[in-house]
């Protein structure tokens, strides 16, 4: 288990949760992933939790804004990519055909925020790293392992992502005739963008890793969640299963 000290500008670091129930929450991903919890308080007075795997920061669980709770919105997983200046990304998603949704907005020492929205939708974080580099493992049990955008206009949101960041691209041809586009940093893939059926919005599908897929599916519907498509038999690394949890936050999951 390898502690990451770095991010590349153009990598997915971070994913949290915002819900209307952080303790339920965390009583439900702690059965899932085993996670453990630190308590901090929001400035309303409130508090978020912060979720980690032995002693390594893997994921926030906040609670929703005002806004969200009237709205009566379900629980939403958020991604983030690492920048290393999060205010010329801002200001080249507008010129890129995109929207700029909120920030920047530097978080005390620990970063500077951004949400910017892609051509075709799908709201996406962006983070220049201060004292919070991301998430401290990738890839491994109880953390973030990949992250794809499934939207109406694939194209458009590649070549966004393309002029942002740089990304290479790997196109994989699919049997529908669509295609399945991996961006790319210095050789590595490192997320996916997809058609969304028709009809969808624009949404980023989050996938956490697990050391075994059924057992981790199985504890998802023990602690009240849904299980939205189901791991196979006999899972292997790479195998798949989504959840959603009691309070509508979806989730991937992915055997590590």
């Amino acid at each position: 288990m390898t502690s990451r000290k770095h991010y590349a500008s153009g990598e997915p670091c971070w994913a949290d949760l915002q819900t209307r129930d952080v303790a339920a929450a965390k009583t439900f991903y702690g059965q899932v992933f085993g996670w453990t919890f630190k308590d901090l308080p929001t400035p309303d007075g409130r508090s978020y939790a912060q979720a980690f795997v032995k002693d390594q920061l893997v994921a926030v669980i906040a609670p929703q804004n005002s806004m969200q709770e009237a709205a009566g919105t379900r629980g939403q997983w958020n991604i983030y990519i690492s920048a290393t200046d999060t205010e010329e990304i801002a200001e080249d998603a507008v010129h890129a055909g995109g929207k700029l949704q909120f920030g920047p907005e530097a978080v005390a020492d620990t970063g500077v925020l951004a949400f910017i929205e892609p051509p075709g939708g799908g709201t996406t974080g962006i983070w220049q790293a201060g004292t919070h580099v991301g998430s401290h493992l990738f890839n491994e049990p109880g953390a973030l392992a990949w992250a794809e955008l499934l939207t109406p206009e694939p194209q458009a949101a590649v070549a966004f992502f393309q002029q942002l960041f740089g990304h290479e691209v790997t196109e994989y041809p699919q049997d529908d005739g669509g295609s399945y586009s991996t961006l790319m940093v210095k050789g590595d893939e490192v997320a996916g963008i997809v058609p969304a059926d028709e009809g969808d919005e624009a949404s980023w599908q989050i996938y956490f890793g697990v050391a075994d897929l059924r057992k981790a599916a199985e504890a998802a519907a023990a602690a009240g969640g849904e299980l939205l498509v189901e791991p196979e038999a006999k899972p292997e690394t790479g195998s798949l299963a989504t959840i959603q949890d009691p309070q509508g936050g979806v989730l991937s999951l992915v055997q590590v």
